[in-house]
């Protein structure tokens, strides 16, 4: 079993930044994909960003390609999502996600195994 905490998440206004961080206890997650996703009221699991075990490949969602960066430190099992520019369309609950190491399945939301209790991120206009 992997533990995953998200923390980072606030109200923040439009065009600010935050970086949201996913610390995982338990078993190690330094052989997993981790993926963000984010939901939003009423709405799916949206695909946000994931990153594979070394942290040497990264994918994001095509409409947060350039404002949002996912990260890893495996030495401190925590994996991070650096967002800037945000906007209030981004406002939803964030959620970090593991427990594949198929890199191929990174963006389907159902095939992760681990998920945290998520953190909300609230952008005012």
């Amino acid at each position: 079993q992997v533990q995953l905490v998200e923390s980072g998440g606030g109200l923040v206004q439009a065009g600010g930044s935050l970086r949201l961080s996913c610390a995982a206890s338990g078993r190690t997650f330094s052989n997993y994909v981790v993926g963000w996703f984010r939901q939003a009221p009423g709405k799916e699991h949206e695909f946000v960003a994931a990153i594979n075990w070394s942290g040497g490949s990264t994918d994001y969602a095509d409409s947060l390609k350039g404002r949002f960066i996912i990260s890893r430190d495996n030495a401190k099992n925590t994996v991070y999502l650096q967002m800037s520019s945000l906007k209030p369309e981004d406002t939803a609950g964030y959620y970090c996600a593991t427990g594949i190491a198929n890199w191929t399945w990174r963006t389907r939301s159902g095939v992760y195994a681990f998920w945290g209790q998520g953190t909300q991120v609230t952008v005012s206009s």
